[in-house]
């Protein structure tokens, strides 16, 4: 071995030492110049542990591939660690263009390029470069790799494309916890609650045993679909197992047990578990609100800052929903003037807004809730309106309905059910040269009584449930 052969692998030893132990962008910024003037950037070694640095210290640069990549001889491996440090990226055109310029320097990738690659792709919904990527798998033989199966699993669940996730799943010869739970999160994130729950009991039947993340997933879909005796089996599976029922999985049996209405086990749960953060808190009193336990809510609540815990935007939904829900006016009125105060450390939120005059406009103090949105720094929402009109036509008050649904018009000119509320309204107040000039603009526009009902979700969190006739049957948020 010649002279100069051992001290450049010495100097190398040394910057990889130095590179495993950089604390901070400046030291590693040194270093680079280093290796650069001594013309050790082209070592595989050498470009691992600088990005590896670069990743930790939170100091990855767009141009940081640039600067690794034209080199005389890239190799894969360096290309596979710049996909993997950037596919934590907030840029999802990073990893795909390392990939891209990885075949045009004809360096075909290996099984380790995909898994990075994919997650990339899932992260930012990328389905049509996932189904791109999908062929190359195919063309390139890597689809008896069970971790590449898994994250091309994931990519199609996280796209919401369930069918194609159904068809590589279906497909794989060896199936392991990982490309199960992919499937039952999958489907449970796309509403399909009963595949998700069909998928989870054959899992025995492949001879795979369900981990944490699956019952923790099973749980979500046991929650969003109602079916209580199987969040039970699998609570006594958590119990008969010995598992320790950590956070995650102690609240998701809170939550499934609330939602399904099983407010003593759910807060029994609650009590037992032996750690709990804020969303755990979150989850128990959204819950109890969600089933008119308004006055458990509230206590719990009281709890939450009696401890001294950290009450979020999401808490403050939370109770106000469950004050609207059970009808208690003054409780809530209390801790929004409290959160508007600030009491709480941040300001009220349109979330917040909106379910004050929905607990107002329940109660029948229709006026106030007006004020609220007249006086609220946002742009009132269609939700917001819509849980107004809703109170008004209950309590009778034509006046405001009138106004409101003209104001629904005005936002959604479109919508042939606020212009056949507007109609109803000016016929019960005996307009009925009004109501007819209404449904003569409906005819103009092309604009037709729809039958049925429908549920629309707004952004401000709201579920509001629109009859055939126009009305509003109903307003929840969270």
């Amino acid at each position: 071995m010649s002279t100069t052969y051992r001290q450049l692998s010495s100097t190398g030893s040394k910057i990889i030492h130095f590179l495993s132990r950089c604390s901070s962008a400046s030291h590693l910024h040194q270093i680079e110049a280093q290796f650069i003037l001594r013309s050790l950037h082209a070592d595989t070694k050498i470009a691992y542990h600088y990005i590896n640095a670069a990743e930790r210290l939170s100091v990855l640069h767009p141009s940081l591939p640039l600067f690794l990549i034209h080199l005389p001889k890239p190799h894969v491996f360096t290309y596979n660690t710049l996909v993997k440090a950037f596919s934590h990226s907030k840029d999802p055109g990073l990893p795909l263009s390392l990939y891209t310029h990885m075949l045009q320097c004809s360096l075909l990738p290996n099984n380790y390029t995909f898994p990075f690659l994919l997650k990339s792709l899932s992260d930012f919904r990328r389905f049509k470069q996932g189904q791109c990527v999908h062929s190359h798998l195919v063309k390139w033989g890597h689809l008896g790799d069970i971790y590449v199966l898994n994250s091309l699993l994931n990519l199609y669940a996280s796209c919401g494309s369930m069918d194609m996730c159904r068809k590589v799943f279906d497909k794989m010869s060896d199936r392991d916890v990982v490309s199960w739970t992919v499937l039952i999160k999958g489907y449970g994130k796309s509403g399909k609650f009963d595949d998700a729950l069909i998928a989870f009991e054959m899992m025995p039947y492949d001879g795979v045993v369900p981990n944490h993340v699956t019952m923790v997933n099973a749980l979500a879909a046991c929650a969003g679909s109602g079916a209580i005796e199987m969040g039970i089996r699998i609570h006594d599976f958590i119990t008969a197992s010995g598992w320790e029922l950590d956070v995650i999985l102690g609240t998701s049996l809170v939550d499934m047990y609330l939602k399904c209405g099983r407010i003593e086990e759910g807060t029994s749960v609650f009590r037992n578990m032996k750690e709990r953060n804020l969303f755990t808190w979150n989850v128990l009193i959204k819950g109890l609100g969600l089933a008119k336990c308004g006055q458990e809510a509230i206590w719990w609540f009281n709890n939450m800052e009696q401890e001294g815990l950290g009450i979020d935007e999401i808490t403050l939904v939370n109770v106000l929903t469950a004050c609207s829900h059970s009808g208690f006016v003054d409780v809530g009125k209390q801790i929004f003037n409290s959160l508007l105060h600030g009491k709480y450390g941040f300001p009220p939120g349109l979330k917040h807004y909106a379910c004050v005059v929905d607990l107002l406009a329940r109660a029948g103090c229709l006026y106030e809730a007006l004020e609220y949105i007249r006086e609220m720094p946002f742009e009132p929402t269609k939700s917001m309106w819509g849980s107004l009109l809703n109170a008004c036509k209950d309590h009778g008050n034509l006046e405001l309905t009138k106004f409101i649904a003209e104001k629904l018009v005005e936002l959604e000119p479109e919508n042939s059910a606020y212009y056949v509320v507007l109609a109803n309204a000016y016929a019960e107040m005996g307009r009925w040269n009004d109501a007819a000039e209404i449904r003569n603009i409906m005819k103009e526009k092309g604009l037709k009584k729809e039958l049925g009902s429908s549920l629309v979700e707004s952004n401000a969190g709201a579920q509001v449930v629109c009859s055939a006739d126009g009305g509003y049957w109903g307003c929840s948020y969270g």
